[in-house]
């Protein structure tokens, strides 16, 4: 079958990479087109190294952010619109749209119109804001795929019908082969991926690092550069800048501070204690805390706080990220033993509640027997 598949950043290249090899150990046959990154295109290519196989880099395309998307708009719009002319003339059996809702969602509308069979995997999180997009879902897709148990009664209560099979990362951390980067205690400083992100996490956690007095290894983006993160590194000599070893750095790290995320979950998964921390500019805090209402909607913003349904670690948002917060918090993560052990109890049960292993091949299966009407 011909699969086109669709992932505007780093977590949905892996979601998306992870899938992929789930598609080609189900599907004798499958033939690959995508928008993401380098992990998605390494795994179709094991399926045809010849096929013209990747559109866009997901980098060409990341914003963050109300402003972001103000700023990058035209760009958006011309690659919408690429995206489009590129799917009619590929004819896929299904297009597979991963995370990316700005992006996706008016493409799930115009295959949907064109009789093109439409696949959500990890959909649009409705359950934070912008409800009204669940008629879209309901209209536009012809199946969605979730991985977060907590989206299950949401869903139910909508109406809205879905197939879960599990969390992904966990195949992801239990198949990872670690080495470990350094022999001295550190600090693992996970700033995000987008260079908005990276502009406001970095600033803070180098002062952090100099009143701690500590080592910190920087987990840098796959889509990023040095160049993004030289500047505020300067000339520390105990701030290492590491590409491509994200599992690593956090496996062995003593505490991690991270940008919420992705990397949130992969810090429960790994059993590193973790403190998140998350900013943006002052008119995106406005449209995410007034406009779309999400206090009112959910207590947290990290995936394993959401698992739970309670603070198992802390989040720092906006004016409470600051240096002082940051660097209390990782001392505490480094020095009281009783609420380092109660973090790791919980990571324990956020594991159990993701399910068991190979749900990326339960997932490709499923969207199989859902082309096949098996």
């Amino acid at each position: 079958m011909r699969y086109y598949i669709i992932a505007g950043e780093a977590s949905g290249d892996l979601h998306g990479s992870n899938l992929i090899k789930g598609l080609i150990a189900e599907d004798e046959n499958p033939v690959f087109r995508i928008w993401g990154g380098d992990l998605m295109q390494a795994a179709a290519q094991k399926a045809d190294a010849t096929e013209d196989i990747l559109v866009r880099h997901y980098r060409e395309g990341a914003v963050m952010g109300f402003s972001d998307v103000v700023a990058k708009a035209g760009k958006l719009i011309g690659n919408i619109r690429f995206c489009k002319k590129d799917i009619l003339e590929w004819h896929p059996d299904v297009v597979i749209l991963i995370d990316y809702p700005g992006f996706n969602m008016k493409i799930a509308e115009f295959c949907h119109k064109r009789g093109i069979k439409v696949f959500y995997y990890i959909p649009p999180k409705t359950w934070a804001s912008r409800e009204g997009r669940n008629s879209r879902l309901r209209r536009y897709t012809d199946g969605i795929f979730i991985v977060f148990p907590f989206e299950i009664p949401y869903f139910q209560k909508k109406g809205i019908p879905f197939t879960y099979k599990g969390n992904p990362l966990i195949d992801a951390i239990d198949t990872y082969k670690y080495e470990k980067l350094s022999d001295k205690p550190y600090i693992a400083l996970l700033p995000g991926s987008r260079k908005g992100e990276i502009s406001r996490m970095m600033p803070v956690c180098m002062e952090v690092c100099d009143r701690l007095q500590c080592n910190m290894i920087i987990a840098g983006a796959p889509s990023r550069s040095a160049s993004d993160y030289e500047p505020y590194i300067g000339n520390r000599k105990n701030v290492r800048l590491v590409f491509n070893r994200t599992y690593d750095i956090l496996k062995f790290a003593d505490a991690a501070i991270i940008n919420s995320g992705t990397a949130s979950l992969e810090a429960a998964l790994t059993g590193t204690p973790q403190v998140v921390c998350w900013s943006t500019s002052a008119a995106t805090y406005f449209i995410a805390t007034r406009i779309l209402r999400i206090q009112r909607n959910i207590k947290f913003i990290s995936l394993g706080n959401l698992c739970l349904d309670k603070g198992v670690f802390r989040e720092l948002i906006q004016d409470d990220f600051n240096a002082d917060n940051v660097t209390a918090e990782v001392t505490r993560l480094l020095e009281d033993r009783e609420y380092r052990s109660a973090m790791l109890e919980d990571y324990a049960e956020i594991r159990e509640r993701l399910g068991g292993k190979g749900a990326s091949r339960a997932i490709a299966k499923a969207m199989k027997d859902a082309l096949l009407n098996v």
